[in-house]
């Protein structure tokens, strides 16, 4: 029996998490900000050291979602989150030999170079550049910049503790309704964004499932987590070979 702990349980990309597990055998112990009342989350701070050391032990696996995930937030609104949280996570993960970090890092590491100006950091201009996961890092925003971070600390955690590390950058999480009404209430750049970006629930959960299952090649692995997009930028051929996942979906059919 696998434990997998999910940081940041009650966020859309927590709830496709958990719902993708819905039906397997694997254990999740859920964390949240705050406690709600339609889900058994245990209430944590994830700036608070002692409150994670304390979360992750009898952990294998933690899924960390929790973060501040404003992209236009300024620095002292992401920094206890985003930077120390994340410290917290991969010094509890070591502490209590936790086989796999799952970091949700964000198309906002590397989107500076497509972006219409960084007041807007969720659009994309007319050719983007192609991106591959291992192209140097190009953060939009202060946001983008503590999910550099993130993936500096799991390649650190990696090479130096041998830990299993994802670093997933998730694209935009949105209902086929929802993506029908940013794409109708969009400008050209904007509606640009929405459909390059695109991450459908169905493909999260195979996205989450994928990333928690599957047998790593190498660690750590840098994968982009968006659907299949006819107009995508952001590279999914590492996310299809290393961690085995087959999107299903496409923007460009949601208005068919």
């Amino acid at each position: 029996m696998t434990n997998v702990a999910i940081t940041g349980a009650t966020g859309r990309v927590g709830g496709e998490t958990i719902e993708a597990f819905a039906n397997r055998e694997e254990t999740l112990t859920l964390f949240s900000h705050s406690e709600p009342d339609d889900l058994e989350a245990t209430p944590i701070e994830i700036g608070n050291r002692e409150e994670v050391m304390d979360a992750l032990d009898g952990q294998d696996i933690v899924v960390h979602l929790a973060a501040n995930p404003d992209p236009r937030a300024e620095w002292d609104a992401v920094q206890e989150p985003n930077i120390e949280g994340v410290y917290n996570v991969y010094a509890a993960a070591v502490e209590h030999d936790l086989q796999r970090v799952v970091f949700a890092s964000s198309n906002h590491a590397v989107n500076m170079d497509n972006t219409v100006s960084p007041t807007r950091p969720e659009s994309t201009i007319g050719t983007p550049t192609a991106v591959q996961p291992d192209d140097p890092m190009d953060p939009d925003t202060y946001y983008g910049v503590t999910k550099v971070f993130g993936e500096a600390m799991g390649s650190y955690y990696a090479n130096r503790h041998g830990l299993d590390v994802i670093n997933l950058r998730i694209g935009w999480l949105l209902s086929r309704e929802e993506l029908a009404d940013e794409i109708a209430d969009r400008d050209g750049p904007g509606e640009r964004y929405a459909r390059a970006m695109w991450l459908s629930p169905d493909d999260c959960q195979r996205l989450m499932k994928a990333a928690v299952t599957s047998s790593l090649p190498n660690t750590p692995v840098t994968a982009h987590g968006i659907s299949n997009n006819s107009e995508r930028f952001l590279s999914l051929t590492e996310t299809m070979l290393a961690l085995e996942y087959q999107p299903q979906d496409d923007s460009a059919r949601v208005l068919e």
